[in-house]
């Protein structure tokens, strides 16, 4: 059986709190498991699903395995929580009994809650986004197996800003999506740091996994924000003179782990405007790597690069958030706020899809390599 990596959990006693609670257990993240309450689990479905389903947010595995989504907010309810602690007892190694070891100790000190970065006037844009990269990191990766934010990828950013103060005011662990609309809210006020989403799709021992990060460009360099379990697969320095480096610099880091780069969805700049209505366009350009020789990825980057310069200061005809109705405690429309629809003739995809038999990839010993 595949086994995961494993990582620290914050954990505590009751449903109305769990940020102010001292690491204790380590989970493995192998086993999967079946939904139950208002949360819902990924299950499995074909490849077109798949696409379906992460274009809408709606990716709910963490390293190729279900995990739980609470969609009834903070502070987390009863039987949300209970539900986590059934999911940590069929994953963790430990089973039930790890559970009631945690749950039965009253006395677990509380652990620092980091603060939100501020910033002196003659700050740099580099240490800046290091010390926002810090905040990020210190939230640390949540383990869990529950998410304890909502991220739906077709809300307002108005909304989704929303949900990125909740993060800083609750101090919870959090997931790729998560970091990169924290790293959007953190990087609000900074007019001359691009920030565009920039995700992945890996393969390892016949599985496919997803990950994200928030990509950054200023003074002609490029960089990235985010979290994740691997050192190597979130945080890089303001650096890299195009899109290509940066990209090759993710493409080896999954190697050390044995995973093979499949597809890279790259969006478009998103606004610097908290109260715009408009939408994160995710994927503008959807590139095909393991298809793609050298030449043609350089080529797809250097053309998604000259469409993110050419998009800067231009707004899309507006056009009302099907997310927005059902979103009651989204702040009204600014009419000055501009909104860019997400059409999939804006939308390019590298090569088509061709079919056939992909080949497995190797399975080092059997281990599941997470990342």
């Amino acid at each position: 059986m595949p086994v995961s990596c494993c990582g620290t959990v914050h954990h505590g006693s009751s449903p109305r709190r769990i940020v102010h609670k001292k690491p204790g257990i380590r989970t493995c993240l192998s086993q999967p498991c079946s939904s139950v309450g208002l949360s819902m689990l990924r299950t499995e479905g074909a490849e077109e699903r798949d696409e379906e389903q992460e274009d809408e947010g709606e990716d709910l595995r963490d390293g190729g395995i279900p995990f739980i989504i609470n969609r009834g907010g903070l502070p987390v309810n009863e039987e949300t929580w209970e539900q986590m602690w059934r999911h940590v007892a069929r994953i963790h190694p430990d089973g039930e009994a790890v559970a009631r070891r945690i749950r039965g100790t009253g006395d677990l000190p509380k652990i620092p809650v980091p603060s939100v970065p501020t910033f002196q006037p003659n700050s740099s844009i580099p240490q800046r986004l290091e010390a926002i990269q810090r905040y990020i990191r210190d939230l640390q990766y949540n383990h869990t197996g529950t998410q304890f934010f909502e991220i739906k990828k077709s809300r307002p950013l108005t909304a989704l800003m929303d949900i990125a103060k909740e993060m800083t005011r609750e101090s919870l662990p959090i997931k790729c999506l998560e970091a990169v609309i924290l790293g959007i809210y953190l990087t609000n006020s900074m007019p001359t740091v691009e920030r565009f989403p920039l995700s992945f799709k890996t393969q390892f021992s016949g599985s496919h996994f997803r990950h994200i990060v928030l990509g950054v460009h200023s003074g002609g360099r490029f960089g990235a924000l985010g979290i994740s379990r691997r050192e190597d697969l979130m945080y890089k320095p303001l650096e890299y003179k195009t899109l290509t480096d940066l990209l090759q610099e993710f493409q080896v880091a999954y190697r050390r782990y044995w995973h093979t780069l499949c597809k890279v969805k790259i969006g478009h700049y998103v606004s610097h405007d908290p109260h715009s209505v408009e939408q994160i366009e995710w994927k503008h350009s959807v590139l095909d790597v393991d298809k793609l020789s050298k030449e043609e990825l350089r080529k797809e980057l250097e053309r998604h690069t000259r469409d993110m310069r050419l998009k800067i200061g231009k707004a899309a005809p507006p056009s009302p958030s099907k997310d927005r109705k059902k979103d009651m405690g989204s702040p009204l429309r600014n009419p000055g706020s501009p909104m860019r629809k997400n059409s999939q003739s804006d939308r390019r995809s590298s090569v088509e899809k061709r079919s056939g038999p992909a080949g497995p990839a190797a399975d080092v010993n059997g281990y599941q390599i997470r990342v």
